[in-house]
């Protein structure tokens, strides 16, 4: 990279570790854009009667999921270009009824979100962030453990001393899921009450409508002498969803066709929910559009959808030279190798895969190139090592061009995941040259 491209690559990673350590959960993320979005100049779809050339819009739902587009110069019966992804990422829950008291130890009941190893989330400091809702409608926001002062929290493991019985186990074994509990408090569970009372005026019954998460403690940190890689929480997918609003915000001029970003909830547990992507907002919010562009017709919506095409913005592997097994040799994505185009994903036979045409490969190649962009094209890891899917599924059903396209990782789905500086530029590179082709 010569100096202006590092100076504009610095200057977008701290935008981005910026926004990481704001959007720790999907609420967050949510609120976060939505600011972004008001301060360029986007304003919520209830403003507007109709839509014309240029005018910047956004539709958001239950505090979790937009989308927000630039209209462009071609009517969106016609199609639109979207960049979605996802900003839900693989934690531990509180559980509906979370407190209870073992031998004097008072701890937090947890229920897995997503995939993770679970070895990987003992003895790490932690944070609990989220919403409690009391039955008066009185919503408590939470955010305990990276403001400075603030105490952590933690999920104890057996010293290796005594750990021999325990080693001898399977991995997926050796900690049963229903044991990762973290600890609240030492001594009573009446007395952590009081405190939670008097912190936040709830009682326990107001945790049976809370949305509480427990995620890595700590902000976004750079990496190496030559701090080339971010670690941070929630890479996957915040990389690629804040890269395409990213992309979306900095836009010049009007489009020649409707652009758009979808920041969605849900992906890791299957895209399932009001939020997520196999739910009916996309749809509903395209038609929500086309309205306020004089269509009326159900038709129009259908139209509008089969013509239009998008970028799963989502991440994928990078080839971590420990793990060389694992990967397709020469379909690999490499780290500082760019944003990685996966023509599919899914299972050993494609099962979950979208599976792009070629004809859409083709025009993403051109307008890559056209941009200069570095990019790579990558497989998944080798057949029946593995697999992993996409909202790419569930946007293809439309009939649209859909191709997964997102930021190569290292330790995907761990606290703490590793993304090269470039590679996060490089993706926002990307999205934005697609909105511009």
């Amino acid at each position: 990279m010569d100096k202006k491209l590092i100076a504009e690559c610095e200057a977008y990673s701290k935008e981005y570790m910026d926004y990481l350590s704001v959007a720790k959960t999907e609420r967050r993320a949510y609120s976060q854009a939505v600011k972004l979005l008001e301060k360029a100049g986007f304003k919520d779809i209830s403003k507007f009667k109709t839509l014309k050339l240029g005018d910047k819009v956004y539709r958001g739902y239950h505090g979790k999921t937009v989308m927000a587009a630039i209209i462009g110069k071609k009517p969106m019966v016609e199609g639109i270009r979207v960049v979605g992804g996802h900003t839900d990422a693989p934690r531990l829950d509180f559980k509906p009824k979370p407190l209870y008291e073992k031998d004097g130890v008072v701890y937090f009941d947890t229920h897995i979100y997503g995939g993770i190893k679970k070895f990987q989330w003992l003895v790490l400091p932690l944070a609990i962030y989220g919403t409690i809702v009391k039955k008066n409608g009185v919503k408590v926001d939470v955010a305990i453990g990276d403001k400075p002062g603030d105490p952590v929290f933690m999920i104890s493991d057996l010293l290796p001393h005594l750990a021999h019985d325990l080693e001898q186990k399977k991995l997926k074994e050796f900690f049963p899921a229903e044991d990762l509990d973290v600890i609240a408090s030492v001594g009573k569970k009446e007395e952590l009450l009081k405190i939670i009372k008097k912190e936040f005026g709830v009682d326990e019954a107001d945790f049976l409508s809370a949305e509480l998460e427990v995620v890595p403690a700590g902000m976004p940190r750079e990496v190496g002498l030559d701090r080339s890689l971010i670690a941070a929480y929630g890479h996957d997918d915040r990389v690629c969803a804040y890269a395409g609003l990213s992309a979306l915000l900095k836009l010049k001029g009007t489009p020649d066709v409707t652009a758009s970003i979808v920041m969605c909830d849900k992906e890791e547990i299957g895209s399932m929910g009001a939020t997520g992507m196999q739910s009916s907002f996309f749809e509903n919010t395209v038609a929500e559009l086309l309205v306020r562009q004089g269509s009326t017709m159900d038709i129009d919506v259908r139209r509008c959808l089969e013509k239009s095409t998008m970028l799963s913005a989502d991440v994928t592997a990078a080839a971590d030279p420990h793990f060389k097994d694992v990967d397709s040799t020469g379909n690999e994505a490499k780290l500082k190798g760019g944003p990685a185009l996966s023509k599919y994903t899914g299972g050993t036979s494609k099962g979950g895969a979208s599976d792009a045409r070629a004809e859409f490969v083709a025009v993403v190649r051109k307008f890559l190139d056209d941009d200069k962009v570095t990019w790579q094209m990558a497989e998944l890891g080798k057949m029946e090592k593995g697999g992993g899917g996409t909202i790419s599924q569930y946007m293809a059903r439309f009939g649209m061009d859909v191709i997964d396209f997102g930021t190569p990782l290292l330790n995907m789905h761990a606290p703490w995941e590793l993304a090269t500086k470039e590679d996060c530029y490089w993706t926002f590179r990307a999205y934005k040259a697609y909105f511009e082709a």
